[in-house]
């Protein structure tokens, strides 16, 4: 993907929406269809809303768009005893194509297991793991996501912040209740990526202070909620441990580790190399320079063995690897890195010195087939007649990270935003989904931030899959992941 053209198409359609005077803005395009998936042998048929809904400004005025697809299965009847799941993707400015084509809507892109997806044509398939059995879906597009936009007056500004963002959404939420009688339908969230941190201001909007909207369950989908324990700039050491047992998923699955050691158990070699991240490797960090010789040889050698890389590069690192070069290093005797968003992903390099990866491999092996199954399935199923550049990821510069903060170096941390719904609503369950190879938002991340006080810990589910960021792009995880939010929703 060309990033700089992408920004630029994105922006010049923002431009030209922004144009539009109130008088002259045009009714919300919308397109209604029906359909119908088998899931665990029941034949559900459905109708499906794709369309524009608009947010107003106090006097009336339209100031943005929101694009959104709705599911509802048909025969049922009682709002009260059907759940409604509302999907977003992350980025930010990403939209929700990843989640709809890739898991939860009835049909889903297939594609070859961590490999690059080539060219057209892309294989789309009846999704029997999709969740429409137990919840009606509403799949929705951020502003400057998508075909979602700014109309008017409307600014960028506006929808581009953490706050500014749930503000939005939870406005988009609230009018889609009233406007389709599901007040007292059970409600649940299921965000990826930063759609997780999107999670957490979405709860403060909705259930923070005397706002009213109660939900009853989160899907936390390869999960980012406090900066801290993934992000290794100087000083941040937590966020090299957060990253420790990833590295070290890594190095297994490409055959750097000697596996016979834990008898071939990915799991107990996982749960040792937690046990070395916080009894061994953060003490080691803590330290710094004052560590002992003998004890800093002892943790390089045990690093080097969980995470794959010579003793010597690890000294030389000062035991601190960041991410970038441990994608780089792992298997730079074969000229190849390793991917971010899935590590079992790889890719060719030019430059055998370079210090870092020349891109993604897990990325580009999955944009173009995900951008053209999408659009794709919108023109040619459900009848969407827009032509306008759709935004798949990269479209929004310029995000407001400052949620409340005082100061620029503070970590964005939504979770106290979390903890407190929990602790607030009885009934909120929290799904916190992580694939191993996931390098982008590690799973022993998350598992630090939830091990903070505040959450109600026997409402917190993790489960954990064989793949990486996106898991539901490697089959097995697919059904296994499919079903544990189903568990979630028809518990």
């Amino acid at each position: 993907m060309i990033r700089s053209l992408c920004a630029a198409l994105a922006a010049l359609c923002l431009s030209v929406s922004s144009l539009a005077q109130d008088g002259n803005t045009p009714e919300p395009r919308v397109y209604e269809s029906r359909g119908q998936v088998s899931i665990d042998g029941q034949r559900i048929r459905y109708s499906v809303t794709a369309g524009e809904t608009y947010l107003e400004d106090n006097e009336g005025n339209p100031v943005a768009s929101i694009f959104s697809t709705a599911y509802i299965a048909d025969g049922m009847t009682d709002p009260r005893t059907r759940p409604v799941a509302f999907v977003f993707n992350g980025g930010p400015g990403s939209a929700s194509l990843w989640l709809h084509m890739g898991v939860f809507g009835p049909q889903r892109l297939a594609l070859p297991d961590a490999m690059d997806d080539g060219a057209a044509p892309f294989d789309v398939v009846e999704n029997v793991y999709s969740i429409l059995d137990v919840a009606d879906l509403v799949f929705v597009d951020p502003v400057g996501t998508g075909w979602s936009r700014t109309l008017g007056e409307g600014e960028t500004s506006d929808y581009w912040g953490v706050t500014e963002d749930a503000e939005s959404l939870a406005t988009f939420i609230r009018q889609w209740l009233a406007d389709n009688q599901r007040w007292n339908s059970p409600k649940y969230l299921l965000g990826e990526s930063y759609g997780t941190l999107r999670i957490g201001a979405l709860l403060n909007e909705l259930e923070g202070g005397y706002t009213d909207v109660a939900i009853n369950g989160v899907a936390l989908i390869s999960t980012v909620v406090d900066f801290r324990y993934d992000d290794t700039s100087p000083g941040n050491d937590i966020g090299y441990v957060g990253l420790m047992p990833g590295f070290a998923a890594t190095a297994w699955y490409h055959g750097k580790v000697d596996q016979a050691r834990w008898n071939g158990d990915l799991e107990a070699f996982l749960a040792d190399a937690r046990t070395f991240a916080i009894e061994e490797y953060m003490p080691a960090l803590l330290y710094g320079v004052m560590l002992d010789e003998g004890r800093r040889a002892r943790i390089v050698a045990e690093l080097s063995d969980y995470i794959g890389l010579s003793e010597q590069f690890i000294d030389r690192a000062n035991l601190r690897i960041s991410l970038q070069r441990f994608q780089r290093e792992l298997r730079r005797d074969e000229g190849l890195s390793v991917g971010r968003l899935d590590s079992r992903f790889t890719g060719l390099e030019v430059d055998g010195v370079g210090e870092g990866p020349e891109t993604d491999p897990s990325f580009y092996g999955i944009d173009a087939s995900f951008t053209a199954s999408m659009l794709d399935y919108f023109t040619r199923t459900l009848g969407v007649d827009i032509s306008d550049y759709y935004s798949t990821i990269g479209g929004v510069r310029g995000w407001n990270w400052n949620a409340g903060r005082s100061g620029n170096n503070n970590y964005i941390n939504v979770g106290p935003w979390i903890a407190r719904a929990m602790r607030q609503n009885s009934d909120l369950e929290v799904l916190v989904a992580q694939g191993y190879y996931d390098l982008a938002t590690p799973f022993f991340a998350a598992e630090l931030m939830f091990n903070q006080p505040g959450f109600v810990q026997d409402r917190v589910t993790f489960t954990y899959y064989e793949a990486g960021h996106m898991m539901y792009i490697h089959e097995p995880s697919l059904e296994t992941f499919a079903q544990d939010v189903r568990e979630m929703i028809a518990e």
